[in-house]
């Protein structure tokens, strides 16, 4: 497969506008004699809450005039089948485009087509995007996707370069709660000074990206993104340190078999605070992890069969959303399978009847027995130590973290 990035400039500037606008006249270019006056806008401009729907209208009408066919279950996914083994996908985020086909050619006058209407600048073959890089060994049929260069600016952004690194992402002593954030005046002016949303919002842009190992860290330090206290800092400052040592660790793709694989798991009453249970699930294609989250659950689960039962429901309508995206790309697969290691959940999820014990359930959380029911995936039952989803669920001790981490696909890349 050929993949092909480009670019289009000043995207929100192009469109016309359905609506009346109105400014005042720009700093530098006021009219002497017409001062009360003001302008009325044309075009669309950086800013108008209205600017990235008219740029996207307008490229959505342009692919559909190209005979590309949106993706129903992602409206910036765009395919055209040629043949049954010759195709193009065309993938948008904001004014960025990524191309993957077979044909070289083909690749060409779609670029072709679009200078015609965009001003358009050609980034060749993708080996950067959206700060990650894209390594592809063509011989062995795989893929990296590292954040290694982000995570090295992350670190001296934060004075965390020379600092001594750790192997896990949260070790087990941090007992993070709001009991730790400062409550007189002195303490939060101290704390005002420390770049803890930043730290925060940097470590998380990793996560989401590449680094599914950083979930569970940093979905509990960005509780307190309203009032941190100095051991919530810590333990920023410790998940940097493990970035220190983990910065070459990114996510690998080929080594397997092009099927979807789904784990889940939950943690009983996570949060010390409001004593929620924690959700997670992981997905992987073809070897490494493309879907992953860790989240407090809505409502206070009662037992450790509920929790489980909560995420099983959260994960299935994930997995039901990759399902119908696979096809819609037209690839196959025999069985949607989620794994779960809990028992007892699985045995709620398959029994339609009602137990006094899980009666209270919300009636939400029971639509997964309507999806087994219909087969549309399978809940099967997996050992706690293959299931890699523990990893972004708690703290874990080193050995069983980094066998988490090999499952879901994460090595260190050798240039």
């Amino acid at each position: 497969l050929k993949l092909e990035q480009l670019n289009v400039k000043t995207a929100f500037l192009h469109e016309d506008l359905e609506e009346e606008i109105y400014m005042t006249q720009p700093e530098g270019f006021v009219v002497v004699k017409k001062k009360h006056m003001v302008c009325k806008l044309k075009k669309s401009l950086y800013g108008l809450k209205q600017a990235p729907r008219q740029w996207y209208k307008k490229f959505d009408a342009f692919m559909i005039n190209q005979k590309y066919r949106r993706s129903v279950v992602d409206h910036c996914v765009y395919i055209r089948e040629f043949s049954s083994s010759n195709f193009i996908i065309l993938l948008l985020y904001v004014d960025d485009m990524l191309i993957v086909g077979h044909d070289c050619q083909l690749i060409g006058q779609l670029k072709k087509d679009m200078s015609k209407f965009f001003d358009m600048k050609d980034l060749g073959s993708t080996q950067q995007l959206l700060g990650m890089r894209i390594v592809r060994d063509r011989k062995a049929k795989i893929l990296w996707l590292s954040q290694e260069k982000y995570i090295e600016k992350v670190l001296s952004k934060f004075s965390m370069k020379d600092a001594k690194a750790v192997s896990i992402p949260l070790a087990a002593h941090f007992k993070l709660g709001n009991e730790q954030c400062p409550s007189s005046t002195d303490e939060k002016e101290r704390m005002e000074n420390v770049p803890y949303a930043s730290a925060v919002g940097s470590l998380m842009y990793a996560m989401v990206c590449t680094r599914p190992d950083l979930a569970y860290a940093v979905g509990v330090v960005s509780r307190f993104l309203s009032n941190p206290g100095k051991e919530h800092w810590v333990a920023v400052k410790w998940i940097l340190r493990y970035l220190k040592s983990t910065s070459k660790y990114c996510l690998c793709f080929g080594e397997s078999n092009p099927e979807i694989q789904g784990f889940v798991d939950a943690d009983m009453t996570g949060d010390l605070n409001s004593r929620k249970s924690l959700s997670g699930y992981v997905f992987t294609f073809v070897g490494g992890a493309v879907s992953w989250q860790s989240r407090l659950q809505k409502c206070v689960a009662l037992s450790t069969t509920e929790a489980e039962y909560i995420a099983a429901t959260e994960a299935s309508k994930e997995l039901l959303w990759m399902k119908s995206f696979l096809h819609d790309v037209g690839l196959s697969q025999k069985s949607f399978v989620l794994h779960c290691d809990s028992q007892s959940a699985i045995h709620l999820a398959r029994n339609l009847a009602f137990h006094s014990r899980t009666k209270h359930i919300d009636v939400r959380y029971h639509w997964i027995r309507d999806v087994l029911e219909e087969r549309l995936i399978q809940l099967e039952k997996i050992q706690t130590e293959r299931n890699p989803t523990d990893m972004i669920m708690k703290s874990l001790p080193k050995e069983k973290h980094d066998m988490c981490r090999d499952l879901v696909g994460m090595t260190a890349f050798k240039a």
